[in-house]
């Protein structure tokens, strides 16, 4: 891998010291990731993957594929081809619930319809209150978001 991260820090034109910097590591990491003795940490690849969106990190870990990942929209030269994606969470699903008008969303002091409830237990509340600090949002692309 220091042979592809020295070559990548070339394609990138910067030098050990300005990729460090920029990833928010020590230089002295980088230097020893080059010269192969140490291997980088979990820490160093997902900062990687954050400042430099485009690098395929498979090809950076594995030697696998081109240095820079492919455009994901086609030339307007090719045609789209028509794939159908799995469905997950996270996809919007093909019947999507109307937009209400403005008239049929309730005020505050209009009562909600009750449909069907369900018989709830109540919620016991503790002393040691969780929040939540931090959302990480994966995408398909090996890329990632922190939200918060």
């Amino acid at each position: 891998m220091n042979r592809r991260l020295e070559q990548f820090l070339a394609a990138e034109n910067v030098s050990q010291s300005e990729f460090a910097d920029a990833i928010g590591v020590a230089r002295a990491s980088v230097s020893h990731i080059l010269a192969g003795r140490n291997k980088p940490s979990y820490d160093f690849i997902t900062s990687m993957m954050l400042h430099y969106p485009k690098l395929n990190m498979e090809w950076l870990l594995a030697g696998k594929g081109k240095m820079y990942k492919e455009p994901l929209a086609p030339a307007p030269s090719e045609p789209a081809a028509e794939e159908e994606e799995p469905q997950n969470l996270f996809t919007s699903t093909p019947q999507e619930a109307p937009i209400p008008a403005p008239e049929d969303i309730p005020t505050p002091d209009t009562p909600l319809p009750q449909t069907n409830p369900l018989p709830v237990e109540p919620i016991q509340k503790s002393d040691n209150q969780r929040k939540i600090t931090k959302i990480i949002v994966l995408y398909d692309d090996n890329s990632f978001q922190e939200l918060i």
